[in-house]
């Protein structure tokens, strides 16, 4: 039992970390969101579109975003032609609560625990708003390329920056013993 110690504990600590965070996202949503005669998304969702809209407007791109009407996602527009979508998925908090799970259960020092949790956070969440507008500008350029695009290289920037961010911690900052 010794032996298996370390992955236990780590288990215990990420799973733990992962179910509360998970409970009190699932809360803000059903407390946010609104799936009756209306459609509205979580505050979140909305931020992420508007702030992808910034970004887009920002490198001259006529950018618009608006709440869908028919479902629960806040529709991107470029030059008037709808583009893309923006879900409770692709707002970054699910991904952000895995990765600060994983940073928890290898936990360094707490001062750099908290440092690392916050900076990883926003990062992934910057990345993310840059992931959805350089998306959309390319399905607005290469419409019949979506599927790709969407589906394989736009995960990868984002999981590839959290595997990054995760190798980052373990060998630089976590109290993991090599």
């Amino acid at each position: 039992m010794k032996k298996y110690k370390n992955t236990l504990v780590f288990l215990i600590k990420f799973f733990a970390t992962y179910s509360i965070l998970a409970l009190l996202y699932n809360t803000y949503l059903e407390s946010s969101q609104q799936k009756k005669v209306v459609f509205k998304t979580s505050s979140i969702t909305s931020n992420v579109a508007s702030q992808t809209t910034e970004v887009l407007t920002f490198f001259g791109y006529d950018a618009h975003f608006e709440q869908h009407e028919n479902e629960m996602s806040v529709k991107l527009s470029i030059a008037g032609t709808y583009i893309s979508r923006v879900t409770e998925g692709c707002n970054s908090l699910s991904l952000i609560i895995l990765f600060i799970s994983f940073i928890v259960a290898f936990a360094g020092s707490m001062k750099a625990t908290v440092f690392f949790t916050l900076f990883g956070t926003v990062f992934i969440y910057v990345i993310n708003v840059l992931r959805i507008a350089l998306l959309s500008v390319l399905v607005y350029q290469y419409p019949n390329k979506i599927g790709i695009l969407h589906n394989l290289v736009f995960p990868a920037i984002i999981y590839g920056t959290i595997f990054m961010l995760w190798v980052l911690w373990v060998h630089k900052f976590s109290n993991f013993k090599r």
